[in-house]
């Protein structure tokens, strides 16, 4: 698969100083000696989780999750006698009664929720961590926005810069190739965020097409606060898009496969492209701005970097 090589002009500007971060340094809270040594008969010996009803003992007492109940193929792990079908309904009611901290209060979840209630919370927790939001591997690394960051510059060399306007050139000398998703990710830092533009080919449908788009390294809630235009053309023609960035907290596949963002079907890029029609020059132009709440008239108002 052939690549496609990038020619960039970012135009600087002045920054809030107000960068998306996680606490790493939130200090745990305060358990109990009671609650501690209820919640370490809590988990499971065998794959180390919480347990949640329903909770499996053998005929010597000793518990374990129902999932790992099947993997051990009905024995208990320590005793190795046979399981059985007896329920630990003593230790289900103690879990009743316990409340937890959320197990992301290192990155700054300051609550508390009872036992049963925790793991809902926990799924949906806005201090959770990201996933990469590398789209070209199946990348496994989670972690706050400081610290993909880092991981993105250097393990995946991806190309970072600072300015919330860019100018992008995409070159791919045969653009008759897509079966295979050619992809590019660029990291901008605006507004003391970190955004992520996305370009690639793609088949849709039949169609062979490009698509470019920007995600938002933090949650949905403070991406709806940023906007985002894209803009390509060529011979008297443009494309333009314009939309709010999606969080990374929804994939690269989702955010592609919903077709959120500017989308350029090959034989009008190759009329962008001009020439011969056999080489995909393509000029990507955008800019990124934050919506400003308007305090008399309570409607947002573009704050557009000068």
């Amino acid at each position: 698969m052939e690549s496609i090589s990038i020619d960039s002009t970012v135009t600087m500007m002045e920054e809030d100083e107000h960068p998306h971060q996680f606490s790493s340094t939130s200090k745990l809270h305060n358990i109990g000696p009671a609650t501690t040594s209820a919640h370490d008969l809590l988990e499971c010996p065998v794959c180390t989780n919480s347990m949640y009803p329903p909770i499996h003992q053998c005929h010597n007492g000793h518990t374990l999750c129902s999932t790992c109940k099947t993997r051990v193929h009905n024995r208990c792990p320590t005793c190795r006698q046979e399981l059985g079908d007896i329920r630990c309904l003593a230790l289900e009611k103690i879990a009743e009664s316990l409340e937890l901290p959320c197990r992301y209060i290192s990155l700054g979840c300051p609550e508390i929720f009872p036992y049963y209630s925790k793991l809902k919370h926990e799924a949906v927790c806005n201090f959770r961590p990201y996933n990469c939001p590398y789209a070209g591997s199946d990348c496994s690394v989670v972690g706050d926005i400081p610290y993909l960051v880092g991981h993105l510059r250097d393990d995946h060399r991806v190309d970072m810069h600072s300015g919330c306007t860019f100018n992008h050139r995409y070159v791919k000398s045969n653009p008759m190739e897509v079966e295979n998703a050619t992809w590019m990710l660029t990291v901008f830092h605006c507004f003391g965020q970190y955004f992520c533009l996305h370009f690639e080919a793609f088949q849709l449908g039949t169609a062979p097409v490009y698509m470019a788009f920007l995600r938002f390294m933090g949650d949905e809630r403070e991406a709806r606060n940023y906007s985002y235009s894209l803009e390509v053309g060529g011979n008297g023609r443009k494309l333009t898009f314009e939309g709010s960035p999606r969080s990374i907290r929804d994939s690269h596949k989702k955010v592609r496969d919903s077709h959120d963002g500017l989308i350029i079907y090959r034989n009008m890029a190759l009329f962008f492209s001009g020439g011969d029609r056999k080489e995909l020059k393509l000029r990507v132009t955008g800019r990124i701005w934050k919506e400003q709440q308007n305090p008399e008239g309570g409607v947002c108002m573009p704050n557009l970097c000068s």
